[in-house]
């Protein structure tokens, strides 16, 4: 007979440390799974030191059998996004399970419940934490890494949601570009475009990257505000994106459109990072740094990460400019592979524009709801 299950709270350090590496063990052998890095992973479930937690409520729960670990998720109650969808709906994130209906139900129910008593009326996931950072259910596309940001888990997760009630919220394609020649009628018809409306493009400059980053953000939030699951960036956030691009980043992948010289669109990619991070298994040290620098020079692909456009100068074909633009620009950095993503499936403009540019979709990413009892 097999031992009883209990869901526990996070409460200690050593809650936590088995909270962040439980993944190590379901994905041991999983040649498509990408360990984060766990410095940054620690930091972001830290609420005295990621800025998401200044306007969230964020609870940490295990599975165990015995002394065995056999589970986790977190329940979160974004505050931002309540107040500006004006809609009391809480989050599940960072879900792990082994493949057993029992576990899966039991830390569902759990988030479940800590999100009702809070006033919430619905349940979306999974979320770690928001749209700003990883989300989604990987359900189609199994057979390659996730690029950087991107989520990536067993095929039977989507069972397990399903079989605990969770019904599709939404779906979240990626598009994978890798022909370094674009469409000749493309590069004709964006030409004409750039000339019509007056728009220039460039990178962001590494000697006003401040002064870039916010014009790049300002765009993001007037163009993304309308969009399904959209959570605007508070200050901090903002900063704490700035750090993070300046650290990472390639400028020449981070686009701005300007027309008249005004900021009217952006274009957001970052190398992926996970080329090099799948060989450090998480780790700095002591050996880590050194192979992220050796593998990072092998990195082949970006990933756009979001794109946008001021409301006035939606619908005149301009997102192509700027996917053109990448499309010229990636290869010469040294990326001749570029992941769109994610594109929200009902974002029909810009699919069919992805499409007749000659890219394919080759992933599907599930964000799952439930509603909850009043």
């Amino acid at each position: 007979m097999p031992e009883p299950l209990h869901i526990t709270p996070v409460a200690t350090r050593r809650d936590l440390r088995e909270f962040i590496r439980l993944p190590w063990r379901i994905y041991r052998g999983n040649q498509c799974w990408v360990p984060p890095l766990l410095l940054d992973l620690k930091k972001l479930l830290n609420p005295r030191k990621h800025p998401f937690h200044h306007h969230a409520e964020v609870a940490y729960f295990l599975a165990r059998r015995g002394s065995e670990i056999v589970g986790r998720i977190a329940a979160v109650i974004n505050h931002q996004y309540v107040r500006f969808h004006d809609d009391p709906t809480g989050f599940f994130g960072f879900f792990e399970s082994m493949d057993d209906p029992q576990v899966a139900d039991e830390l569902l129910a759990t988030a479940e419940r800590w999100a009702s008593e809070r006033g919430m009326r619905r349940i979306q996931g999974p979320m770690n934490f928001s749209t700003n950072e990883e989300c989604g259910l990987l359900v189609d596309g199994f057979t390659t890494p996730p690029v950087v940001m991107m989520p990536y888990n067993p095929p039977y997760y989507s069972d397990l949601l399903t079989s605990a009630g969770y019904t599709k919220a939404k779906d979240l394609i990626a598009y994978l570009i890798d022909d370094t020649t674009p469409p000749a009628r493309l590069v004709r018809g964006v030409a004409s475009l750039q000339q019509r409306y007056n728009i220039t493009i460039r990178p962001i400059s590494v000697t006003h990257f401040q002064r870039d980053v916010a014009a790049l953000l300002e765009v993001y939030n007037s163009a993304w505000e309308r969009n399904w699951g959209f959570v605007p960036m508070t200050p901090e956030e903002t900063a704490d994106l700035a750090q993070q691009l300046r650290r990472v980043g390639n400028p020449g992948l981070c686009l701005l459109a300007e027309s008249n010289n005004e900021p009217i669109g952006f274009a957001l990619a970052l190398p992926d990072y996970n080329q090099a991070l799948r060989h450090i298994n998480g780790r700095l040290l002591p050996f880590g740094f050194m192979k992220l620098l050796w593998y990072r020079r092998r990195i082949d692909t970006a990933r756009v990460l979001a794109l946008g456009l001021k409301p006035a100068f939606r619908r005149l074909g301009l997102d192509a400019m700027l996917y053109l633009h990448l499309w010229h620009i990636a290869p010469a950095l040294g990326f001749p592979r570029v992941e769109c993503s994610w594109i929200l499936e009902d974002n029909r403009l810009m699919r069919r524009g992805l499409e007749r540019s000659g890219a394919r979709p080759y992933k599907t990413y599930r964000v799952y709801e439930k509603d909850l009892p009043s």
